[in-house]
């Protein structure tokens, strides 16, 4: 079996797994698991072959919660798609990590870790967003827009005679201390707020360039989460 594992060190990484579609590694090689790996190979340019060892089964945790597995792949996903091979991105490795970490806890603040998830691995391809002040004022404050053209933020005055071409910027996402959202619908509003925000830019950064490129988990993740949402109202 050919596999890729996002490493630390060495970023996005492919090798051949001898006996991988066996019954003794099926449940070791399930994407979002954590792993140790040795890879050998004879040049480094070659795909090489990976030695793997059980770490930790974090896909195993979220059979039960169908929204939290649906996340996970469309972030395992995601990285396949979006990352070049051998180029490290450390920090994203962490988040990583700390967005299946709250996922298997089952932590309701996890959905808005996705979002800011996403912001992190646009910043890390070269498309990160300006979130920081109103890119017409200046000002930092009542920041509730994002302009599709430029991925800035926008205050309410500056972008109320274009709001219909703007995009919402959500309270978690808005600089400055924030309190909690007022009510439970508001909450599921902007998370789904913020993954249209950062959908709309991971489009425009990585299916511009490769139109052939399906973001079908993303797109299951979504509806199931919106099925959630529904289902609990």
């Amino acid at each position: 079996m050919i596999i890729h594992a996002l490493t630390r060190e060495k970023g996005r990484f492919a090798g051949l797994v001898r006996g991988g579609a066996g019954r003794r590694m099926r449940g070791v090689l399930q994407p979002g698991n954590e792993v140790d790996l040795s890879w050998r190979g004879r040049l480094s340019e070659q795909l090489g072959t990976f030695t793997v060892e059980a770490r930790k089964a974090h896909t195993s945790n979220l059979f039960d919660a169908p929204v939290a597995l649906a996340a996970s792949s469309a972030a395992l996903a995601l990285l396949d798609i979006a990352l070049p091979e051998r180029e490290p991105h450390p920090a994203l490795y962490d988040a990583s990590l700390l967005l299946l970490t709250s996922m298997e806890k089952n932590a309701d603040i996890w959905p808005t870790l996705f979002v800011k998830w996403e912001l992190g691995l646009l910043a890390e391809i070269g498309y990160g967003l300006d979130l920081s002040s109103c890119a017409a004022t200046g000002n930092v404050e009542n920041l509730v827009y994002v302009s599709p053209k430029t991925g800035k933020a926008v205050s309410k005055s500056a972008g109320e005679p274009y709001h219909d071409r703007l995009l919402p910027l959500p309270v978690f996402l808005q600089p400055g201390p924030t309190d909690l959202l007022p009510s439970d619908a508001a909450i599921k509003s902007d998370i789904l707020n913020g993954l249209a925000l950062t959908g709309y830019f991971i489009e425009k950064a990585i299916l511009e360039h490769r139109p052939n490129i399906h973001l079908a988990a993303r797109e299951r993740f979504l509806i199931t989460l919106e099925k959630s949402f529904f289902r609990a109202a």
